[in-house]
C-alpha cells in the first residue's frame, strides 16, 4: 500500500518521468528531467525499492563519503514535486510530479504499476514519458522533437501522432501501454539524437525535449546554462567534424536529405502553426537566452557540452576514428562507412557513454534499402513514432 504522508494536495498535477537506459541516447532525456529537479528544487518523497527492480551486477550501487562516514547509493528511481507557474506569468499554478530513474532489470509489468498506483494516489491527470533515440538527423538543424500517444482523442486535442510501432519495446513502451489500460491519459516525447555523435550528454536535445514538453504542458521552464551549453556543443561537434572530410561530407549529405524532406512542410499552414509557436514563447520581459525551438531568442543558435553533476565544463569526443562494433540487431544502414556498401564515412558515434546508452542499445534508424543515408524522417522510437522527423 501506498503511503505519501506529508506530500500536500496538489493542483493540475502531471507526471513527467524519463528513464536512463535503451531510451535515453545521449542522456537526452534523463539530463532533461534531471534539469527539472534542479531548477525547481524538487524535494523527493518517494523512491522505489531498488532490490526488486534492479540487478546490481548491470546498475551497481555507489560508495561515498558523508562526512568521514562511507554511505551507499543504490540504482533505483525516484519521485519529487515541483510547483511551478503558467507560461504567461498570471499567477496559475500546477505541480509537476517528476519520476527519475533507470530502466529496471526485471518485474518490469510491477514497476509500471507502482508508478501508476503513485498517480493514482496523487491525482495525476496525465502522465509525460520522455525518451531519446538514434537517428539519421545532423547535428547542425534543429532537432527533431516527436509527440505521441496511444489516445487517439489526445492525439486530436494536443496535436500529437497515434503510435504505430510494431517491434521491441522499452520501459517507456510498456508504461505509456500500462497508462492505456489504466485509463491514464499518457503521451511520449521523443528526441532524434545524430547517430555520429551519439555519446552523452547532449544538451541540444535535452533543450528541444525542455521546449516541446513546454508547449505541451503551457509553463514557462527555466532554462539555466542550457541555452549556452546546447550552443557550445554544436561548436564543439563543428569543429571536430571538420578536422574529418569523410565526416564533414556525410553531415552535408544528412543536411541536404533533411531540407529536401522539410520542403513539403513549408505550407502556409505549417508557417502560421510556426509562428503562432513563436509567440507563445516570446515574452518581451524575458532575459537574453531564453530558448526557442531553433535556437535562442535573442536570435544566435541554441546548441553544448557540461558535466551535468559537477557542472563543469569538459570537451566533447562526438568523433571517433574507431568503427563501431556491430552488435545483434544493429540494422542501421544509414550509419558512416557501411563496410558492406561503402555508401558513407566511417562511424564515428560509440563513444565512450555509459553502456546502456551507445548506439547499439538505443533504438536506431530504419533500414534504407537503396544503402543510401536516409533522411531524418529514418529515426523511429521504440516505442513511439512512425516518423520521429517531424
Amino acid at each position: 500500500m501506498i503511503e505519501l504522508e506529508g506530500v500536500p494536495e496538489l493542483i493540475d498535477p502531471v507526471m513527467v518521468a524519463a528513464f536512463e537506459g535503451w531510451n535515453d541516447a545521449g542522456d537526452a532525456a534523463s539530463a532533461a528531467v534531471a534539469h527539472l529537479d534542479r531548477e525547481w528544487k524538487g524535494e523527493v518523497f518517494a523512491a522505489l525499492d531498488a532490490e526488486d527492480y534492479y540487478d546490481f551486477q548491470v546498475n551497481r550501487p555507489t560508495v561515498f563519503l558523508d562526512g568521514g562516514v562511507r554511505k551507499i547509493t543504490w540504482p533505483t528511481t525516484r519521485l519529487s514535486v515541483v510547483r511551478v507557474g503558467d507560461k504567461n506569468g498570471k499567477g496559475r499554478t500546477r505541480d509537476l510530479v517528476l519520476v527519475r530513474g533507470i530502466e529496471p532489470s526485471m518485474r518490469w509489468r510491477s514497476f509500471c504499476n507502482e508508478i501508476l498506483g503513485f498517480a493514482h494516489e496523487l491525482g495525476v491527470e496525465m502522465l509525460v514519458v520522455l525518451g531519446s533515440l538514434l537517428g539519421d538527423t545532423p547535428h547542425t538543424r534543429p532537432v527533431p522533437v516527436s509527440g505521441v500517444t496511444s489516445d487517439a482523442e489526445l492525439a486530436s486535442r494536443l496535436d500529437l501522432e497515434e503510435s504505430r510501432y510494431e517491434g521491441p519495446t522499452g520501459i517507456v513502451g510498456i508504461l505509456q501501454e500500462a497508462c492505456t489500460h489504466a485509463g491514464v491519459p499518457a503521451v511520449s516525447l521523443w528526441a532524434a539524437v545524430p547517430h555520429y555523435v551519439s555519446q552523452p550528454p547532449n544538451p541540444k536535445a535535452s533543450l528541444a525535449l525542455l521546449n516541446r514538453l513546454e508547449d505541451l504542458l503551457d509553463v514557462r521552464i527555466p532554462l539555466g546554462e542550457l541555452s549556452e551549453d546546447a550552443r557550445a556543443w554544436q561548436l564543439g561537434v563543428d569543429q571536430l567534424a571538420a578536422e574529418d572530410s569523410e565526416v564533414a561530407e556525410y553531415v552535408q549529405s544528412l543536411e541536404e536529405a533533411r531540407d529536401t524532406a522539410d520542403l513539403p512542410e513549408a505550407s502556409g499552414e505549417a508557417i502560421a502553426r510556426e509562428f503562432e509557436r513563436y509567440l507563445r514563447r516570446r515574452d518581451p520581459q524575458a532575459p537574453p537566452g531564453v530558448a526557442t525551438e531553433g535556437g535562442l531568442a535573442d536570435g544566435r543558435d541554441s546548441s553544448y557540452l557540461r558535466d551535468s553533476a559537477g557542472g563543469r565544463g569538459r570537451p566533447p569526443r562526438p568523433v571517433s576514428k574507431e568503427p563501431r562494433e556491430p552488435k545483434p540487431g544493429d540494422d542501421s544502414a544509414a550509419g558512416p562507412k557501411d563496410t558492406g556498401t561503402g555508401s558513407g564515412p566511417k562511424d564515428t558515434g560509440t563513444g565512450t557513454g555509459k553502456s546502456a546508452k551507445g548506439s547499439g542499445d538505443a533504438p536506431g534508424p530504419s533500414e534504407n534499402p537503396s544503402g543510401g543515408a536516409d533522411s531524418a524522417d529514418s529515426a523511429r522510437p521504440e516505442d513511439g513514432p512512425e516518423d520521429a522527423g517531424s
